[in-house]
């Protein structure tokens, strides 16, 4: 017997257990299902950092949350509503993020004593018996022993059945959600469709999930959450480093080059990787190299040869390709290198975000070597950043720097994604003319930006090197005066770029008064539902998000002086605030957090009640 279904505006689940418990297909399958029904989305993935961490153990604990409703949806929200554990550690490490008179659905088997055992809690103690937990709605649910009974006839051994477990609660959570199993049979007969035996066992397990919704005698909610309102267009689900590599595309088809994108494998950049190698079809070219400093070299060449070069890392692969950096700014040759923040210093926090690497994408090459940085908001925005990269680049010739991180690279969200005819062309005419009597490299158009000649064009050879530049001919020069000349022109090329970007723009609320909160990178959506349930409660406050860090654009000044406070809230010890606090000498107030988490809106709204309360 069931309860009629109750109508809610949005749901937060998190999904827990083993990193061998699917909890992370779990979560990815409810969220295609949710964006295909037309909800809007915003996921945050969190797994251990070990391939296979001690089963049952703290440590070995995979998580996924989802935030889906029929409204605007910026985060993957502070609390969930649902918590779906397959074991007690799952309970353990997520309980204390569960809003109270929550539910709390709970595998019977991951309670016994081993597990018990495993999560240093006692077998007294036992959460799913003490009564611990009657602040919530706990279902008991022996997932295992219904798997396992279910599949009794399927010739398959017992690890092969406990490993389709999760497709059981997947479907239990779509009956409870009203949810179609369509989309994630289609999915099973792709993954599956030359293994019919699995194929068979996940759709029958899939299947009693639901099924259990509908026949057990337990009274369950079940409830409805309706297609959000979205600005008309075609959609689809998309992660922050598909988003990227995506955009990347589209930026060589639109530049009109090849695109090669040599890289070396780290989490969590690794995915632009496998996403770019699918799309061999489109002329791109993908290089694994041995190292991270081989895969930029590759890169440089590249760029020099007249393709659009591309790399990626995360933080300490970024410190390996410092100095080829530099090289690539002495040479003046545009490429893009991606960095998806990962917690630091050093391997730090694989698995975990973190927006640490600021000052080292400003500054983190020997001597004056100035590089625009770019910083995506939202997986979605990932393409957005990643196309815009590629234009500066080669507008500008120049390398870019482009900033994503962990929390964006794997989060979800829906995409409006637009018309290729809707793309802005940028077109790369390549110099086949001498600019001289004879030919000048670093000879400078409007854009103080150097001509790009491909190696081999007769009559346009010239020498490359990491050896200063004398100005225009590109000869070798230890001259002090040309030095200093061309320390300032690279540095002068690259804050000329703020007169081909747009002005900075207020995201929420009025361009003067109180407090403006400024953010950069994935704190977007956290600052966002701060701001919006701050302005719903009657404060003076306005959200301000920059995308170019580098150069600035050219009103942003401007709009900080028009208000009282500025709060700049990162996941690192205050890195723009110092940017900000020497560039504009405002005593900008720093909101930090460094715990390998993304910033929940109700911290933010917190901050603001407190400096506005006073």
């Amino acid at each position: 017997m069931a309860n009629t279904s109750d109508t809610l505006e949005r749901v937060i689940i998190k999904f827990a257990g083993d990193s061998g418990d699917g909890m992370q297909l779990t979560g990815t399958q409810f969220t295609n299902t949710a964006a295909l029904f037309g909800n809007d989305i915003s996921t945050f993935p969190d797994f251990p950092a070990e391939i296979r961490a001690p089963q049952g153990t703290l440590a070995g604990v995979s998580g996924y949350q989802l935030h889906f409703g029929s409204n605007s949806i910026y985060t993957p929200g502070d609390k969930c509503d649902v918590l779906v554990v397959m074991n007690a550690a799952a309970l353990k490490a997520n309980v204390k993020q569960l809003k109270p008179g929550g539910t709390i659905i709970a595998n019977i088997e991951g309670f016994d004593s081993k597990n018990l055992r495993l999560a240093n809690i006692a077998e007294i103690d036992n959460p799913i018996e003490n009564g611990s937990l009657d602040k919530f709605r706990l279902i008991k649910v022996d997932v295992t022993k219904m798997t396992r009974a279910a599949l009794n006839d399927s010739g398959l051994g017992v690890k092969e059945i406990d490993r389709s477990k999760n497709m059981f609660v997947l479907g239990f959570l779509y009956w409870m959600y009203n949810r179609s199993l369509d989309n994630s049979i289609r999915f099973l007969e792709e993954k599956f469709s030359k293994k019919p035996d699995i194929l068979n066992a996940n759709i029958k397990i899939l299947k009693a999930g639901y099924n259990y919704g509908d026949t057990t005698e337990t009274i369950l909610p079940r409830y409805i959450v309706n297609p959000a309102k979205m600005a008309a267009g075609v959609y689809r689900n998309i992660m922050g480093n598909e988003a990227a590599a995506i955009g990347l595309i589209a930026a060589a088809k639109k530049s009109g080059l090849d695109l090669f994108y040599g890289t070396y494998p780290i989490t969590p950049a690794s995915d632009i990787l496998h996403e770019l190698a699918k799309y061999k079809n489109f002329g791109i070219r993908t290089f694994q190299a041995e190292d991270e400093i081989a895969a930029i070299c590759s890169v440089i060449g590249a760029s020099f040869g007249g393709s659009l070069g591309i790399t990626a890392s995360s933080g300490p692969g970024i410190a390996l390709k410092g100095e080829a950096m530099g090289l690539a700014v002495m040479l003046e040759i545009p490429m893009v290198i991606i960095n998806v923040q990962r917690g630091g210093p050093s391997t730090g926090l694989p698995t975990k975000t973190e927006q640490s690497d600021l000052m080292q994408a400003l500054h983190g090459r020997n001597g004056e070597a100035p590089i625009p940085v770019i910083a995506a908001n939202s997986p979605a925005d990932c393409f957005d950043a990643g196309f815009e990269s590629c234009r500066i680049a080669v507008e500008f010739m120049t390398p870019v720097m482009f900033l994503s991180d962990g929390y964006i690279a794997n989060g979800a969200e829906p995409w409006r994604f637009p018309k290729s005819e809707n793309l802005k062309e940028f077109k790369v005419k390549f110099t086949t003319e001498l600019n001289g009597d004879k030919y000048l490299p670093y000879k400078r158009d409007e854009k103080l930006s150097r001509p790009w000649a491909v190696p081999g064009t007769k009559g346009l050879e010239h020498r490359i090197g990491g050896i200063e530049k004398q100005h225009e001919t590109g000869n070798i020069s230890y001259e002090p005066e040309n030095h200093e000349f061309m320390v300032h022109m690279r540095e002068n090329k690259v804050e000329k770029i703020a007169d081909y970007i747009p002005l900075q723009q207020i995201d929420n609320g009025p361009e003067k008064g109180k407090l403006l909160i400024v953010g950069w990178g994935s704190t977007y959506g956290a600052i966002k539902t701060a701001v919006i349930d701050a302005r719903a409660k009657g404060y003076d406050v306005s959200h301000a998000h920059i995308r170019y860090l580098k150069p600035f654009p050219k009103n942003l000044g401007e709009l900080l002086y028009n208000f009282d406070q500025v709060l700049i809230p990162e996941m690192n010890m205050g890195q723009l605030v110092k940017v900000i606090r020497d560039k504009y000498m405002i005593p900008a107030i720093p909101l930090n957090k460094i715990q390998g988490m993304p910033f929940s809106s109700g911290e933010i709204l917190e901050k603001i009640e407190s400096l506005l309360a006073k």
